[in-house]
């Protein structure tokens, strides 16, 4: 579990490319202070696990699903990329829940100025769209961020100096390709009202009436 608050910048030193997979070795500072070999390191917003640790660096395996879903594999030696470690249990919270599972791309089609903010437009499918609402929350890169307006095709962000200067945003221009993860929350709450849950098996039909908050607790 991460809270999309990006810890460092790190570099994209070497890239291992098989047929659908690859491997990264990627160059940190302050994350390497305490991981460990099979930890998990938030990268763009993917989560993956550490396999190996060397002075400055560490590797982490991509696999097929991880490279359909995301845009890890444009990655380049060079690349800069977000860096978040697994969140402490006593740590302070000061994003949203971010999983680390990607739920697809999308294409920022505008970025521009507005005093000291800057606006990017991400074009999105439809279902990444579907669970995006003014105000709340989503997650660009691994940084957790406030949906400023939304469309049917498209959503919009503004961003303060702070973010700009700690991630990778500030170096991302009109056309490129950024890994989306919508809020967990509103996806958890969709399936239990549309299925139901009840002794983890039996399905409701999603009508909401006095019946169905008295079967739940809620009377």
């Amino acid at each position: 579990m991460f809270t999309g608050i990006i810890e460092e910048i790190g570099e994209i030193l070497a890239v291992q490319r098989n047929a659908d997979s690859m491997i990264l070795t990627i160059k940190a500072e302050k994350i390497l202070d305490d991981i460990q070999v099979g930890d998990s390191v938030a990268t763009n917003g993917v989560c993956l696990t550490v396999v190996g640790i060397a002075g400055s660096s560490f590797q982490a395996d991509v696999m097929h699903e991880t490279m359909r879903r995301s845009a890890l594999g444009k990655l380049k030696i060079g690349s800069r990329v977000n860096l978040e470690r697994a969140m402490r249990a006593d740590a302070r919270f000061g994003g949203h829940m971010v999983s680390g599972h990607i739920d697809g791309t999308g294409s920022i089609t505008d970025i521009r100025k507005d005093d000291n903010a800057v606006w990017y437009t991400i074009a999105a499918q439809s279902h990444i769209l579907h669970y995006i609402i003014e105000k709340g929350s989503i997650a660009i890169d691994g940084i957790s961020l406030t949906v400023a307006a939304v469309s049917k095709e498209d959503f919009s962000v503004s961003i303060i100096p702070h973010t700009l200067q700690q991630t990778t945003l500030a170096r991302r221009r009109t056309g490129d390709l950024v890994n989306l993860e919508n809020d967990m929350v509103g996806k958890y709450i969709e399936k239990f009202l549309t299925e139901g849950v009840q002794g983890g098996a039996q399905k409701d039909t999603g009508h909401i009436d006095k019946n169905f908050l008295a079967r739940n607790g809620f009377i």
